[in-house]
């Protein structure tokens, strides 16, 4: 299942550098996932301080 980044992105980028599918990119104030290009590992869910990523 592919994963979303909710509001509570602070846009510190940890998703990204983490994402082995490439699938996360900087959107307009916080970061994106593209549900296309998204294994559902949880990479990304895993360094972020916040919380954001979750499960869709």
């Amino acid at each position: 299942m592919a994963y979303v980044i909710s509001d509570d992105c602070i846009a510190c980028g940890a998703c990204a550098a983490e994402c082995p599918c490439e699938a996360i990119s900087e959107g307009d104030g916080k970061y994106v996932i593209d549900a296309d290009a998204c294994a559902g590992c949880g990479s990304c869910a895993s360094v972020c301080p916040v919380g954001a990523p979750q499960e869709a």
